[in-house]
C-alpha cells in the first residue's frame, strides 16, 4: 500500500519534469509530499541581501527554533549551487535531516557582491557552494565543503543525512 501512495505522488512529478516543468517547480511539487519544513532566510542568492542583517533574523529563528544556523554560501551564477538545493527539497531524507538541523541563510558571493567582510569571519573556501555551520548564537562550529557531499553529478544521501543529523537536536 504504502508503494502504490508513493507512485501515485511521484507521478505527477514525473509528468511535470517529463513535461518541462522547471526546477522550481518540481522542488515545490515535492516539497507538498513532505511534512519536513525547511526554514530559511533566503529562496534564491540575493546580490542586494544584508547578510548581517540576515544573520540576525536567522539567530532569532534559530534560537526559536533551537537549530543551527547554516550558511549556504553561493550565487545564482553557480550550477552546483542549483543542484544543491534542488537535491536538499528532492530526496526526502536530506530534506527530514536538513529541516531537523537547521536554519539556512544563502548569502551570495558573486563579482558583483562577494560579501568579502561579511564572509572573511569564517575559514577559506574552496569552492562552491560552501557550508558554514553556526550555533543559535551566530557562533562558528564548522566549515564544510559541499565536493565531500557529491556522488557523480549530484550528490550522495548517506553524506547529506551525515553531515546534517550531528546538529539535529531532535536526534
Amino acid at each position: 500500500m504504502r508503494k502504490f501512495a508513493l507512485l501515485s505522488a511521484l507521478l505527477p512529478l514525473a509528468l511535470l519534469a517529463a513535461c518541462g516543468g522547471s526546477e522550481t517547480e518540481v522542488a515545490s511539487a515535492v516539497a507538498e509530499i513532505s511534512d519536513a519544513h525547511i526554514s530559511q532566510i533566503h529562496v534564491d542568492f540575493e546580490e542586494s541581501a544584508d547578510p548581517y542583517a540576515d544573520l540576525q533574523t536567522a539567530i532569532e529563528m534559530a534560537q526559536d527554533e533551537e537549530k543551527y544556523i547554516l550558511l549556504d554560501v553561493g550565487g545564482e551564477w553557480c550550477s552546483w549551487c542549483h543542484l544543491i538545493d534542488a537535491y536538499i527539497e528532492t530526496n526526502a531524507p536530506t530534506r527530514e535531516a536538513f529541516a531537523c538541523a537547521f536554519v539556512i541563510l544563502k548569502v551570495n558571493y558573486s563579482d558583483d557582491n562577494p560579501n568579502e567582510e561579511f564572509l572573511s569571519q569564517y575559514p577559506e573556501r574552496q569552492g562552491y557552494p560552501h557550508f558554514f555551520v553556526l550555533d543559535s548564537e551566530g557562533e562558528f562550529v564548522a566549515s564544510q565543503g559541499t565536493g565531500d557531499l557529491e556522488e557523480g553529478r549530484g550528490y550522495n544521501e548517506d553524506a547529506m543525512v551525515g553531515f546534517a543529523e550531528p546538529y539535529c537536536q531532535d536526534a
